[in-house]
């Protein structure tokens, strides 16, 4: 049974830096895409990133680039999003998302709030 835990979520100032984690088990992990979307109360889920099988091609959205990073340790089946200079747009449920071909598997969430 495929798992994604989404962990690392909380409370935080407009400015500050958080890094969310995300734990795959029950999949083969290095030869997934990895994900992050949110989803803000009210709204649809928007991407957010995601990362190639190696690590080495990633994509952002432009309300992130620049103070986001993805990354990901196939040997501990992980993919984390550091989240640097957080502003209050940024609030949301992240989810993280492991793609291959048609099949898609989505972590439960993770909540990031951001006060001004």
């Amino acid at each position: 049974q495929v798992q994604l835990v989404e962990s690392g979520g909380g409370l935080v100032q407009a400015g500050d830096s958080l890094r969310l984690s995300c734990a795959a088990s029950g999949l083969t992990f290095s030869s997934y895409t990895m994900g992050w979307f949110r989803q803000a109360p009210g709204k649809g889920r928007e991407f957010v990133a995601r990362i190639g099988w190696s690590g080495v091609i990633t994509y952002y959205s432009d309300s992130v680039k620049g103070r986001f990073t993805i990354s990901r340790d196939n040997a501990k089946n992980t993919v984390y999003l550091q989240m640097n200079s957080l502003k209050t747009e940024d609030t949301a449920v992240y989810y993280c998302v492991a793609i291959l071909g048609s099949s898609q598997y989505w972590g439960q969430g993770t909540q990031v709030t951001v006060s001004s």
